[in-house]
Order: C-alpha cells, then structure tokens, then sequence
C-alpha cells in the first residue's frame, strides 16, 4: 500500500477530496474519545477542528491530520475522575470540575510542547530506533484494531457484549463491502477517492434497503449524548475563577500535563516520521512541537480536549491523495461545517463504514515487512520490536517508546563494550606498543584494561588510540588509571592519537599528560619498517 501511496502528487482536487473523507472519518473517533476520557462528544469534536486546523496551517508536516486521540484520553480520563473528587472535597457546586482542571491542564501541555519546539528537542525524535519504529506502528495497528470491535458490541446490564447475531452479521458485511470497495476501486480508477465512495455506498445501501444499523447518530446517543448539536465553541473563561490558582493545583496537574505533552509530542513526531517516509519527503520536527503546543493552548480555551497527530487519520489522508497544507484545512473546515449544518446528515453514516475504513487502515499501517525479516535481522532488534509493540497494547505509546530506546541503547552499549581490541607489538627499541581498536566508553573500560600487563610490560610503553575514539568522561578515567599503574612500576608511558577533546580534559586534571601525550605530525596510518624481523605482534 505505501508503495501506491508515494506515488501520488499534491494538487487541490485531491486535497479537498481527501479532505472531506478524513472529516467522515474523524466523527466518530472524536466521539469515541470523548467518551472514552468521560467529557461530551462536542468536547472531542470541537478539538478534532481547533488542532487539526491550527496544526495544519502553522505545523511541521502538510498533510498530516491531527485530533482528539485515544493515547490522550486514556490520561485524561484519570485526570477528570480525580478532578471531580477534588471538586467535591472543595464544596464546589460545579459537578464538571474535573473538566475544569482538564482544560487548566491541556493549556499547560501545550506549554510545554511549544517550549520544546522553541528549545530544539523534537531533533531527538531522530534517536528512535527502527526496531522501536516498526513496534511503534504494529502496536498502534493493533490498538485501532482492537478498538474498532468494540463497535460490534452493545452495552447490554452495564457491559458490553457482542451484538446478536443477526445484527453482527449485517454489520461484518456492511463492513467487507466497504473494504472491498476500498480495494477493489482503486484498481479500475484512481479518479474517485475510494474512501469516500465507500461511505456514500455503504450508507445509501443501509437507507434504501431501510437496515437496523448503528449509526454515527446513534452511537453518540447510546453513549450518553444528544447527538451532533450546533453551535461555536465558548471560550472557557470559567477557569479562571473556579479553579483556585494556587501551588496545589499547579501541583496537582503538572504530572497529567508533562505525562499529555509528552505522549503528544511521541505520537506526532513519530507519525511524522512515518509520512516522511511513506511520501519521500521531510517535514520539521521542532515547528510541529510549537504547533502542537499552540493548537492545545487554543483548544483548551475554547472548550476542546486537546488532541495530537492521529496516524490512522494521516494514512487515510495520505492514502486518498492529500499532500499539501489543504488537505488538513478542508478536514477541520468540513468537520466544522458537519457539526453546524449538516448533523443530520452525518448521523445517518453507518459505523461500519468507518469501522471498515478503520480497518483498512489497520492493514496499511502494521509494517508486514516485518514478519518476513523477523528470522533475518539481530534477535536484539527483534526483542526490541516484539516488546514495544506489546507495551503500546498494553500501556501506552510513551511507555512503549521510551522502554524501546532504553533496550535498544542497552544493546548497542553492550555490543561496543566487546568490540575493543588491542594489538600489541615491539619496536625496534624495546618499546611495547599497544594499538586500540574500538570505542573506549563506560561499557568498554573493563575490557581495555584487562589488554595491559602492566607487571611484565617492558620499561617503555606506548599507548596508540588511531583506531580507537574515547567517548566519554569514564574512557578518560580508564586511561588515567592505566597511566597511574605504569608509573607506580616506575615504567615510563606515552599516549598517541588521542582526540582533541580527550587531550584538552586530561591536560586539565594534571599537567603532567604534556610529556606524556606526544604530539604527532605524520599520517600514523603507515608504519614504516626497514627490517621486518625487527618487530612482532599479536591481535587481541
């Protein structure tokens, strides 16, 4: 699928198509959501517009969709309950004050998101491994994936339970022809978005043939709205005066607050990433943190939950054409349009048209390439990709990527620590010279000292670093402890090639390194020996 999707090019027809199919489909995941972390559908909807518009006018990506996300209100939903218990405690008549503070909270999110862009740091997105990619991506797969069979269910006595048989086997079909027109369409003519035919198929189908479906509309009733109501957002300015603006409320939603900027920045730049990489271009890392930051700051004060990228939104986008800045502004545009004029129209969209769209999505975002290298790449990586795709079921995405890179530096870490050799020769003179291969940090100290025979060593020693690079303050305590044992046994020591860097901190910590460091102005590469028996050596 991603090899169909670089294929296509930005134009404004297929923004606006693209456009309008992802505002279809970000209906019920903002209501879903919602729900999910307990706030009202409009709270969802009203942030699917707001920061998918901001993000898409003032972000670092054109093309990529951002809303209200599942990974944030799986937080926020902590954050209400514990809200609301704070309110009642407080005597206050407000029943929502969670949602009070939710709001407090989201601003001071986007906060710290605009101040990560502002100091540089979405750069560091570049340290994610593949491995933790590829995990990142079948997890998330997963995840929608799990998410869209709870729409084959009812709350039936509080729970949920799968719908009867005749209503779920309407709803699978309904669900495989939306999937097969989306397969099926796009091989007779890339002209017509395949999405948004589906949609208009599947739901003319449903009205004519009068079926008992679960639609937009009631899927939102059942879940405890009233529906797709009209009107503007209001701005929230009753933050200011029921909250108390004290140490303690600043206490109370900073961890919810770091927690959500946090999440929001992984899952944006990760999915930024990936449409990098699946249209061949590159979009900026910091500005999407400041725009992130911004559009959440607006939201909050404007009644919406705060939102991040959506992955499956952005592959839908990305599938149906949508390239440019457009694509987001007609989606946010049109969502907009959908809440105030067209909710009627809206509500008649079956779920299992956007569940099979969903879907689809599922399929194009799980990297299949991975089970086939499975057998082929470094169990270590193999580890790293099984594990982070498992945490990202099961906790959350930052859970998931950060457990992934600290694996992964622990792997490479561990690697370079056995990669440092020694080759040990004798010169003309007497002098034994031992050449260091490989990297000289914290994991390869213990190593580089276990080279040296300090006792049986001859009087003149000769460390070589050409092949080696000290890569941090523990390789220099190495050195400087190898250094202090030779001249315990009196013998005498120098060190050659060291880095600029390297010499400058041990010329530092004692002036006595001036004689023992040498200074060389040949190319060291090229040992010139008029008689080769005059030396041996030895590799370990």
């Amino acid at each position: 699928m991603f090899e169909l999707i670089k294929k296509r090019t930005k134009n404004v027809k297929n923004d606006v198509i693209s456009g309008i199919t992802v505002a279809l489909a970000l209906v019920p995941e903002a209501v879903a959501f919602s729900f999910v972390a307990g706030l009202d559908p409009l709270v969802g909807l009203y942030a699917a517009f707001m920061v998918g518009l901001i993000t898409s006018v003032i972000g670092g990506r054109p093309g990529m969709i951002s809303g209200a996300t599942g990974a944030l209100a799986v937080v926020m939903v902590s954050l209400v309950k514990e809200g609301n218990a704070m309110g009642l405690a407080m005597a206050q008549p407000v029943v929502s004050m969670g949602v009070q503070y939710l709001f407090l909270t989201v601003i001071l999110m986007g906060i710290l998101q605009a101040a990560a862009g502002g100091l540089k740091l979405g750069k560091f997105i570049r340290l994610v491994p593949h491995p933790v990619m590829l995990g990142f991506v079948n997890g998330l797969a997963i995840v929608i994936f799990l998410s869209q069979l709870n729409m084959f269910k009812s709350v039936q006595a509080g729970a949920l339970h799968w719908l009867p048989r005749a209503e779920l086997m309407t709803m699978a079909g309904l669900v495989i022809a939306t999937m097969g027109i989306m397969i099926v369409l796009p091989k007779i003519t890339r002209k017509i978005p395949a999405a948004l035919t589906a949609i208009l198929a599947v739901t003319a189908a449903t009205l004519f043939f009068n079926l008992d479906v679960a639609t937009v509309g009631s899927f939102i009733r059942d879940g405890g709205g009233e529906g797709l109501k009209g009107g503007l957002p209001v701005l929230q300015t009753q933050i200011f005066t029921l909250i108390p603006w004290n140490m303690a409320t600043l206490k109370f939603i900073f961890p919810y607050a770091f927690i959500l900027a946090g999440i929001g920045i992984i899952e944006s730049l990760l999915t930024l990433n990936l449409l990098d990489e699946i249209t061949e271009t590159r979009g900026n890392s910091n500005r999407e943190c400041v725009a992130q930051g911004v559009a959440n700051i607006v939201t909050a004060l404007f009644g919406g939950m705060g939102g991040c990228a959506m992955i499956g939104q952005s592959i839908i986008n990305v599938n149906s054409g949508g390239r440019g800045r457009l694509s987001g502004i007609v989606a946010a545009l049109s969502l907009l349009g959908f809440i105030l004029f067209g909710s009627f129209y809206i509500e008649q969209v079956p779920i299992a048209a956007l569940t099979g769209i969903m879907f689809m999505v599922v399929m194009g975002t799980f990297a299949w390439s991975s089970l086939r290298i499975m057998h082929k790449i470094p169990k270590s990586d193999a580890l790293v990709l099984i594990c982070v795709s498992i945490l990202t079921v099961t906790f959350d995405l930052a859970v998931a990527v950060f457990i992934g890179i600290i694996m992964s530096a622990l792997v490479f870490s561990w690697e370079n620590a056995l990669r440092i050799r020694a080759r040990k020769r004798i010169k003309r003179d007497g002098t034994k010279v031992y050449e260091i291969w490989g990297p000289l940090f914290f994991g390869s100290t213990q190593m580089f000292v276990s080279k040296f025979d300090v006792k049986g060593d001859p009087e003149n020693v000769e460390i070589d670093f050409i092949e080696s690079r000290v890569s941090d303050y523990s390789g220099i305590e190495a050195i400087s402890g190898i250094v202090e044992k030779y001249e315990k046994e009196g013998k005498k020591i120098t060190l050659k090639h060291l880095s600029a860097d390297c010499k400058k901190l041990l010329n530092r910590s004692d002036a006595k390194y001036r004689s023992i460091i040498l200074e060389e102005i040949d190319d060291p590469r090229y040992y010139v020996v008029a008689d080769p028996t005059s030396f041996h050596g030895n590799r370990v």
